[in-house]
């Protein structure tokens, strides 16, 4: 039997179940119709079911997860038919696409097997990053592999972003994937934030233009059946995190406005709410120092409601970030809830105060029998609850989810990751590198590009894929040149998930400026930086005989760009600072604001 066919059938299945009145199922009465006949049938658990959306594991097999032990989930099973939930964000992949679409028909069948036969909706984090940090951006797996987000804006091409949004539309919806939990259009505007490489940079107009051909790219003109919906972050701006210290932890729960910038934050919200992006996730920070309560944008009613709601006019789904209202365990580790200025409220009162500010989903929280005991004791309205249960419920009529619930796992397995999408990635992922400096050599002409045939010394490198470019030696003192990859600087810090976050200072240690040198004095170098934040050079721009920097690119893609067969087309998205102090004299909300950068934003050589 076809998926097709299988669709049907499931669909039939649930139209004659006892007293249920199939209306909604008909695709062709109005959206609107629909939806309150469906809503109209619903029961206090059904529709509480809608309001959690939460982590959840795909198999490797193609069949429905068991619990997780490792992350503390619970089987696919249990969240669908013991807790009648129909949003999850999937947590890692399978080892192919058409595993993956597999799973999720499964999902779909144990969903349909409901009374009512509502579908799930299923959502992710960046999957399509070139990336070894598996929380800034998911690894590829079967996808395609592009530049990190940081990455598309250095090559500040609105055509190649919305490329970028429709290949990974496509890559997404074919394995059934349907809420893209990104663009995130936070201005970058703290140079230590821990979550800028996933941003578009520190300016606001290319982070408007990008974030919208992005949002274009993966809904269309408008959401319909072969969208994937966008759910864009983090409204009202995440960036100005005091210190650059993150939300996610209790030390980095403030963001201030030191120079009176909050409106500028804003600015990327206005062209997203112009592209049409259907969804929007408030960030864990609490503004200090504004009009607006000192809590969590999750709980602030004056940014959800007055701001979102009532300036904006967006009337798509708001589903908060994840685990504002109860504690929890990562990686061994107590992990308190993110209820900034709220700490001292019950998980009730949490949620109370989350619905009260204008919000429809509770992201990471998996607690329907709260909301339930909320609406029975009175303390939530029934009508309440109806208002956002409307909006999921529209979406997933938009997206065709009662018409197609089902995907083409055959389909999938031929276009996720084709060889046309992976060149495509790549190709992206040779535009965005960046040079930033390129000194003449002994012949007196800039040493990029390199000759070919040269005796290559390489750190971070693969020897295997540095001899298609040249001859591998083992020290510096035999090479022709040298090609060092390294990070830009993070401070290690207490836990092992804290450290998925790289903050803190931006400068280099002692040893890491001193091999770096030591080498350069030795053999002409050159030195590849990933920037997944801005890096402090200042100590290191004048030993190498070239800089230059990636944000997301495979050992091919830089050498390709080093020897000239791809062209370096990229420009800094960001300043470079000369020094930490500078950083610290800075003001967290302002673009451009440290003192006499190293390089400026747009800064980048070609050849």
């Amino acid at each position: 039997m076809t998926d097709t066919a299988h669709s049907t059938d499931t669909a039939e299945g649930t139209d004659t179940a006892a007293g249920v009145d199939p209306t909604y199922r008909d695709a062709s009465l109005p959206i609107d119709e629909r939806v309150e006949n469906l809503l109209g049938q619903m029961t206090l658990e059904e529709k509480a079911g809608l309001f959690f959306q939460t982590m959840i594991t795909m198999s490797q097999d193609g069949e429905l997860a068991p619990a997780d032990p490792v992350f503390g989930l619970p089987s696919n099973e249990e969240y669908v038919i013991g807790k009648g939930m129909t949003h999850f964000n999937v947590l890692g992949s399978a080892p192919t696409a058409e595993l993956m679409a597999e799973w999720h028909n499964r999902l779909q069948e144990l969903a349909a097997g409901t009374r009512l036969g509502i579908p799930v909706t299923i959502s992710s984090d960046p999957r399509h990053s070139f990336s070894d940090n598996p929380l800034a951006g998911m690894m590829a797996g079967p996808f395609s592999s592009w530049p990190e987000t940081i990455g598309l804006a250095a090559i500040r091409d609105e055509a190649l972003v919305e490329r970028f949004g429709d290949i990974a539309r496509q890559e997404y919806a074919a394995v059934g994937i349907r809420v893209a939990l990104h663009p995130q259009i936070d201005l970058a505007t703290e140079p230590r934030w821990g979550r800028q490489v996933a941003t578009f940079g520190e300016d606001a107009d290319l982070t408007s233009r990008l974030g919208a051909a992005y949002i274009r790219g993966f809904q269309g003109a408008e959401l319909g059946p072969d969208s994937v919906a966008t759910m864009t972050k983090h409204f009202p701006g995440g960036g100005p995190q005091l210190d650059g210290e993150d939300a996610h932890f209790a030390y980095g729960r403030e963001q201030v406005y030191p120079g009176g910038q909050f409106e500028l934050h804003l600015k990327p919200f206005e062209a997203a709410f112009e592209a049409g992006t259907s969804q929007i996730m408030p960030y864990y920070g609490m503004p200090v120092g504004t009009e607006h309560e000192e809590v969590g944008f999750g709980f602030n009613k004056s940014v959800i409601t007055g701001l979102l709601r009532e300036r904006y006019g967006f009337d798509g789904i708001v589903c908060t970030d994840w685990g504002l209202i109860s504690d929890s365990e990562i990686m061994g580790q107590p992990f308190p809830a993110r209820a900034w200025g709220v700490e001292h409220l019950s998980p009730r009162e949490r949620m109370r105060k989350i619905l009260d500010a204008g919000a429809d989903q509770f992201g990471g929280e998996a607690i329907p029998e709260l909301l339930l005991d909320l609406v029975r004791s009175g303390e939530v309205s029934e009508q309440r609850l109806d208002v956002s249960a409307r909006r999921l419920l529209r979406e997933k009529f938009r997206l065709g989810l009662f018409d197609r619930p089902l995907v083409d796992a055959k389909k999938a397995a031929a276009l996720v990751g084709s060889e046309e999408f992976r060149a495509a990635g790549e190709a992206a992922q040779r535009s965005s590198i960046t040079v930033l400096t390129n000194t003449a050599g002994e012949s007196g002409a800039p040493v990029l590009p390199l000759a070919t045939g040269l005796r290559l010394y390489v750190e971070g490198i693969d020897h295997a894929v540095a001899a298609e470019y040249g001859t591998v030696v083992a020290s510096p003192v035999d090479a022709d040149i040298a090609i060092v990859r390294t990070h830009a600087p993070f401070e290690v810090r207490a836990t092992t998930f804290e450290n998925f976050f790289h903050q803190g200072s931006l400068d280099f240690t002692e040893e890491a400026v001193s091999h770096l040198r030591e080498i350069a004095a030795t053999v002409p170098t050159i030195v590849a930086v990933h920037l997944d934040r801005p890096a402090i050079l200042t100590p290191i721009v004048d030993a190498p005989a070239a800089i230059v920097a990636d944000y997301g690119a495979n050992a091919r893609a830089l050498l390709d760009v080093l020897t000239g067969a791809a062209q370096p087309l990229g420009k800094l998205p960001f300043d470079l600072p000369s020094s930490m102090a500078a950083v610290e004299a800075s003001r967290e909300d302002v673009p451009f604001d440290t003192k006499d950068p190293l390089f400026r934003f747009g800064h980048g050589l070609s050849y």
